[in-house]
């Protein structure tokens, strides 16, 4: 039967690509580039929420496909890459300059051209073969600056207090709250990160540029140019409006033919059909990893709203999707596809204990985006591959817990309250008081035990010492390169190395398709899970992120009317840094 379908879909494609052939398709094909992207096409929405939250036009993963389509037509000459403000953490560019990478070594020609050039755009542009820029146009400063929000004198004005214990120093999630400046730590944690980012920066502008290290550096400390002084220092190749890249495209004074990719989608030849059979199952982790089911917001939000407009990866969506994947015989290998900054630490070891048995029977590849750091590396352990792309933000192996004592500001709104307890240590999720000496040394003694789970599942996925994994763990974050030195991933690459890598495992053929798991029906599940209290530890990201501004510090604030506690280890989690 497998054998009739896949006749019948070959039989289609030639005579669809018959009918391409047909027709004549522009030399170029033009793409706005604009906004964020998600690195994978959207999960399916019901109907009442695809028209109330329409999602992103596209992801990477989708623009990836379409270049690929254009490298397979030798019709086409070249790409025009239109680029806009992107919004997008430094692991997703470089994807789309390993895209911009690939359709240069099929022979495509590929040209940015911009109003102007900030640090993304520009990063993105020195991977193609030429820089164009309106008239008038500027390059904007280029470089790196990150600010830091220390909360901690204007909680306690207000009357509220952070009270978190840490396993190391280097677990500076909390550092916002509990301090009025930054620590020795975290500065020096913040300086090799911004190191990395920068060299990474440097490096893109010397290759694509034809700089050595000290003219790329002059370039960037250089900046910002106007668009003549941005010609004249090598900063781009030509000045010229948009209206004129058909002329200037073109050969012998005929103008090239520009379309969009949905003008020419039709016309393009597509690759034959995959054989029906063995593929690659893929599992995506994104958001605060919760206990319970995993929620994806209904729309995004202008606002910091994470209860509502943050996505949320829960143990037992995640432990349902590695069970069925272990049960299909057809799924060959498995792509686990991390973008994390952690959370509930007993949800990350459900995940990692049901991933570890798929490990077991078939290949396990991990591949990170943007951020798989603490519990989102805690997941990536069982892989027998780990993939990150070189700005990935990962690592912050380390454990923390705690809570917001509110009890200062809600006497200053007169808020009178009262509490009955049975059992002696029935009052620790308490926001009135600090944790005492006794408490504080019961909770360390609960997140020394989650971090030594943790590090086991380190030395042994990455097969190294104990002694070697706590010289790069105790909450220390590190970028995907730094990673690789380190040797907690294997590669530097994206979802396309990871899925090459697990047909590889696998014995697949290189055109073996790819399949995401679905989740299951969810027979129960509230709006909004609430965690189960101080002893689920935090194996969250928070401010180690060098450039985030802030955390969601009053997530921990007491919910009055619903009389119910958020602890901010529910809501650790920022957004990554965008690049730089």
């Amino acid at each position: 039967m497998g054998r009739v379908i896949l006749a019948i879909r070959y039989f289609f494609w030639l005579l669809g690509n018959l009918r391409r052939r047909l027709g004549k398709p522009p030399e170029f094909v033009i793409f706005t580039l604009e906004g964020p992207y998600p690195e994978m096409r959207s999960q399916r929405a019901g109907f009442l929420q695809r028209r109330l939250f329409p999602g992103p036009r596209i992801s990477l993963q989708e623009l990836g496909e379409q270049f690929r389509a254009l490298q397979l037509d030798p019709r086409i000459k070249g790409i025009v890459l239109h680029l806009r403000s992107l919004q997008m953490p430094a692991a997703q560019i470089q994807t789309l300059r390993g895209f911009i990478s690939q359709l240069r070594s099929s022979g495509k020609r590929v040209v940015t051209w911009s109003t102007g050039y900030d640090n993304g755009r520009y990063y993105v542009a020195t991977a193609a073969d030429e820089i164009l820029l309106q008239n008038g146009g500027e390059a904007a400063p280029l470089g790196l600056h990150a600010n830091f929000v220390f909360l901690f004198d204007a909680l306690d004005r207000i009357g509220i207090k952070a009270d978190f214990i840490q396993i190391s120093p280097y677990k500076t999630a909390a550092d916002p709250l509990m301090r009025s400046s930054m620590s020795d730590e975290m500065r020096e944690m913040t300086n090799w990160l911004l190191d990395a980012y920068h060299a990474d920066f440097i490096q893109a502008v010397s290759t694509g540029r034809g700089l050595d290290d000290d003219g790329a550096n002059a370039l960037v400390d250089g900046a910002p140019y106007t668009d003549l002084k941005a010609l004249s220092a090598g900063v781009v190749d030509r000045l010229i409006s948009e209206e004129d890249l058909p002329a200037y495209l073109g050969a012998d004074e005929k103008p090239a033919r520009l379309a969009t990719w949905d003008e020419v989608r039709n016309k393009v030849r597509r690759p034959p059909p995959n054989r029906v059979g063995r593929y690659v199952a893929v599992i995506r982790v994104e958001g605060n990893i919760v206990d319970g089911w995993s929620q994806q917001p209904p729309g995004k939000s202008p606002l910091p709203m994470p209860l509502i407009f943050n996505p949320r990866a829960g143990d037992l969506t995640v432990v349902q999707q590695a069970r069925r994947a272990l049960k299909d015989r057809r799924a060959a290998a498995v792509v686990l596809y991390v973008n994390s900054g952690g959370g509930s630490a007993s949800a990350s070891e459900a995940m990692a204990a049901a991933l570890q048995k798929v490990a077991d029977k078939k290949p396990l590849v991990a591949v990170m985006g943007p951020v798989a750091a603490s519990g989102g590396y805690y997941v990536c352990t069982p892989g027998q591959w780990i993939s990150a792309q070189p700005g990935t933000i990962t690592g912050s192996i380390g454990v923390l817990t705690g809570k917001v004592i509110t009890a200062g500001l809600l006497d200053k709104l007169l808020f009178r309250r009262e509490a009955l307890t049975r059992g002696a240590n029935a009052g620790f999720q308490n926001t009135e008081e600090p944790f005492n000496d006794e408490e504080r040394q019961i909770i360390r003694e609960s997140i020394e035990r989650v971090y030594e789970v943790f590090l086991d599942r380190v030395t042994t996925s990455r097969n190294i010492t104990r002694e070697a994994a706590e010289a790069v763990s105790g909450g220390r974050v590190w970028t995907g390169s730094q990673a690789l030195e380190n040797g907690l991933v294997d590669e530097l690459g994206g979802l396309e190395e990871g899925l090459a890598k697990a047909k590889e495992l696998a014995g697949l053929n290189p055109r073996a398709p790819y399949r995401e798991v679905r989740p299951e029906r969810q027979y129960s599940q509230s709006p909004v899970s609430l965690p189960s209290g101080w002893a689920n530890a935090i194996l969250g990201l928070g401010s180690d992120n060098p450039a985030a501004l802030l955390s969601y510090a009053f997530e921990g604030l007491e919910l009055i009317a619903s009389g119910k506690t958020l602890y901010l280890s529910e809501f650790m989690l920022l957004e990554p840094p965008n690049y730089p």
